[in-house]
């Protein structure tokens, strides 16, 4: 019988976790605020298809595969703000030299679209699915959660809940230096979870995208 690998061993243990009553609530409020905003954004989200397609080609969304609640991996949407083809030419590269090199790729609307954080509007369907949540812990590469689950012993944890398109570290962001004060933040989301909590980090969120949003319309990165 093969030893139990890292990932199905936090996947176990997830699943061996009381789930929340509220966590109904919170799925309900995921459902219909997912809805919504996916209705009122509509209008953005066709045009910057259309964009994408028009000067870029196809793909329009970047599908990428993430590790979800109990360790289930699915696959993560975003608006491709990539070169075509820049995947297979980042695949050899990490660190300082990944970053340096994916910012060559990048295209001019993608700029534009990782400024405003426009490009993660299609991670609203990954909501709608139950693939996700509008608050939790940011979804993580299967391989990055092997490493960091390795080092972090307490890293499991993030599996009790859905994955989230924002939370506790992303409102936070600029206090934190090191993936442990982040998985702080995402611990303190899990035990602490609530409704109030839940609007209250859509609130944050909403304002520090409509500030990101102005600037990148004022002042527009450069290619």
């Amino acid at each position: 019988m093969q030893p139990e690998s890292l990932a199905e061993r936090y996947a176990r243990l997830a699943q061996e976790s009381p789930r929340r009553g509220r966590d109904v609530a919170l799925r309900g409020l995921d459902l219909l605020f997912a809805g919504l905003f996916g209705l009122v954004t509509l209008p953005l989200t066709l045009p910057i298809a259309g964009v994408i397609l028009v000067t870029s080609g196809r793909p329009v969304f970047y599908r990428g595969e993430r590790v979800g609640r109990a360790g289930r991996v699915f696959t993560m949407l975003k608006f491709r703000t990539l070169r075509a083809g820049a995947e297979e030419r980042l695949g050899a590269f990490l660190g300082p030299e990944l970053v340096e090199r994916t910012q060559e790729e990048v295209t001019g609307l993608g700029r534009w679209l990782r400024t405003t954080q426009l490009d993660e509007l299609p991670q609203l369907w990954n909501v709608l699915r139950g693939d996700m949540s509008l608050v939790g812990p940011r979804p993580i590469r299967p391989r990055f959660f092997e490493e960091l689950g390795a080092d972090l012993p307490a890293y499991w944890q993030r599996l009790v809940v859905r994955p989230g398109l924002t939370g506790f570290a992303q409102v936070r962001r600029g206090y934190e230096t090191s993936m442990a004060e982040k998985l702080a933040h995402d611990l303190e989301w899990i035990a602490d979870r609530s409704v109030r909590l839940y609007l209250r980090t859509l609130a944050v969120t909403a304002l520090r995208v409509l500030r990101q949003s102005l600037r990148g319309l004022v002042s527009p990165r450069r290619a």
